[in-house]
């Protein structure tokens, strides 16, 4: 069948206005004669999408005529094929113009793309001239010519795709862009700032540092440390970690002769090297300089490093230095800075900001009282619980008073915090890794970006201050896709601080009561002054106090006589009273049960 002969049957019957087309009429052979009044309506009746009044419109059958006329190739052979709007357009365009229009087809349908992989991965950016996400390891090395050992020790590590943060943190960085990046804990940020760096430096070269890494902890600094090592194998970047200050005023000072590429340290320890005179340390190669945990960093105060980060910025004194922060949570301080101090900086977040992860279920305990959540920790213990598990509190004497309350309890169980020596910490975190240690009681700031494998519960004994403390503690569960649990003890003293956690486990989709969600809002000055001096508690002792003050006395007494006493290295005897404390206590608590 031709077009002529699809054309008649298609306006069959209609009326047409022979005057006005004249020509179109004589070509198609139409006249007020013919009347196909009766196969147009088996048509319609045939096809069923169309409609027969459509058919009897003088628009319909113009629209059909300009189609078969303009848009419709006669061949006998082939009969009609129809070419799209865009495709009749281009063709009727000289070559150049049809090119270009080609050209921004494709890159539509590109963009288009992209958009859609953003989507899936929920992947938020602002900025100009963002690149493209890769999907896979693999594009690094075809698009960014990433070394192939670099590629191989992924593939070792058994990493065989990145992840969202790792898609669009990887090719910004490797562009040279500054940016501020924000995904949840167990993302895998720690390798989206390090893969770049990598391919950034190339190769090894005398000429100092040109990488540095900052971290708010010496546990934290130590696993990028780790991270780095096992990227690096083989390929001859020299990795250092600022372990000993003191060492390192004399292992970097000015008569090294600066084999040295990339260095992680904690600020308080930069800031010491760089304060020396002459300073220790020369910054002013560094090409890149990485901020992890970049909220906690720029904190003010006794616990915030904002002031040592600022010396480390003026000393990295290069032209061609570049700025990248990497955090789980983000605040509006950070973000500010960044905008006024970064040059065309990009904004990546996965998911919306400041969200717990959703892979976490977790759980509102109420417990009464402080002396309560003593009895609630031996009751999970006597249940049963899976190893590992990571119990929060919010100070160090907290630490130490729980500790001994539940060394007791047939557990291994032990604490870690900021004044135990590097060595202790280290031996406590590898402990806890190898599965010695089952409980291991710290404080807030080891929530911040440690690494530790398959942590089944997070338990926060103490309140968290504040929604951001909150998402970082339970962050060490949950990760990379696993499944894990977090349980938060609250008592009456914490109503103030608990609508804004159960905001938080709301939107992470677990079960929250309803009255608390319905509390009132506190300020934003009573929140501040609550982040930064929480509320004093009890401590942490089922010991009768007339016991307390016998054993403190004894305690007196031995130190006069020259015997040191501490947690970690106590003489039998104290230990012995320690023990008989705990069990008499133990027994006068059955008694009143």
């Amino acid at each position: 069948m031709d077009s002529f002969e699809l054309f008649r049957k298609l306006g069959a019957g209609a009326k047409f206005d022979l005057k006005r087309f004249s020509q179109d009429a004589a070509r198609f052979k139409v006249n007020k004669n013919v009347n196909l009044l009766d196969s147009c309506l088996y048509f319609a009746m045939k096809i069923g999408a169309f409609c027969v009044k459509q058919l009897f419109t003088d628009s319909l059958l113009y629209a059909l005529l300009w189609l078969t006329a303009g848009g419709c190739s006669k061949d006998s052979n082939a009969g009609i094929t129809w070419t799209s709007l865009l495709e009749r357009k281009i063709h009727s365009l000289a070559p150049d113009e049809k090119e270009k229009h080609s050209m921004k087809r494709l890159k539509h349908l590109h963009q288009e793309k992209v958009n859609r992989i953003r989507s899936q991965n929920r992947i938020n950016v602002h900025g100009s001239d963002i690149p493209d996400p890769v999907c896979t390891f693999d594009e690094l090395q075809s698009e960014y010519h990433l070394n192939l050992r670099i590629l191989q020790n992924l593939k070792e590590a058994g990493l065989c795709s990145p992840t969202p943060i790792q898609m669009q943190a990887i090719p910004l960085m490797m562009h040279g862009r500054e940016l501020l990046a924000c995904a949840p804990t167990g993302s895998g940020k720690t390798l989206a700032f390090c893969v770049p760096l990598l391919a950034h430096l190339q190769q090894p070269a005398n000429l100092g540092f040109r990488a540095v890494i900052i971290s708010p902890t010496r546990e934290l600094a130590s696993q990028t440390y780790r991270e780095l090592l096992r990227l690096t194998d083989g390929v001859g970047f020299r990795v250092h970690i600022i372990d000993k200050a003191s060492l390192a005023a004399k292992k970097y000072g000015p008569r090294s002769n600066k084999k040295y590429d990339i260095l992680i340290s904690t600020p308080n320890r930069l800031v010491f090297l760089l304060k020396q005179d002459p300073p220790a340390l020369d910054l002013s190669s560094v090409e890149w300089l990485v901020v992890d945990e970049s909220d906690k960093l720029f904190e003010d105060g006794k616990t915030g490093f904002r002031d040592q980060l600022a010396s480390i910025f003026l000393a990295c004194s290069g032209s061609k230095v570049r700025r990248a922060f990497f955090s789980a949570t983000c605040t509006s301080d950070v973000e500010q800075w960044c905008r006024l101090n970064l040059d065309s900086l990009v904004s990546v977040n996965i998911g919306p900001r400041n969200t717990a992860v959703e892979t976490v279920d977790q759980e509102l305990l109420f417990v009464g009282t402080e002396n309560g959540k003593l009895l609630a920790v031996r009751e999970i213990i006597k249940k049963g619980f899976l190893p590992p598990m990571l119990v929060f509190v919010q100070s160090k004497d907290r630490a130490r008073e729980l500790f001994h309350e539940l060394v007791y309890e047939g557990i291994n169980v032990d604490v870690i915090h900021a004044e135990r020596t590097q060595q202790q910490r280290d031996n406590v975190v590898n402990s806890f890794r190898s599965g010695k240690i089952w409980v291991l009681i710290c404080t807030a700031l080891l929530a911040r970006g440690i690494d530790f494998k398959g942590v089944n519960l997070v338990l926060n004994y103490d309140f968290p201050t504040s929604s951001v403390e909150y998402i970082h503690r339970i962050g060490r569960t949950g990760r990379a896709g696993h499944k894990g649990k977090a349980i938060t003890f609250f008592t009456e003293n914490d109503k103030p601080l608990l609508r804004s956690i159960a905001n938080v486990i709301k939107q992470a989709g677990c079960p929250v009561p309803d009255y608390i969600t319905g509390f009132k809002k506190i300020p934003s000055k009573a929140k501040r002054r609550l982040e930064k001096k929480p509320p004093k508690r009890l401590t942490i002792c089922t010991t009768p106090r007339f016991l307390l003050k016998k054993k403190g006395k004894a305690v007196t007494q031995r130190q006069k006589g020259g015997i040191q006493t501490n947690e970690d290295s106590k003489p039998m005897l104290n230990m012995h009273m320690d023990v008989f404390f705990g069990h008499f206590s133990t027994v006068l608590c059955f008694i009143r049960l």
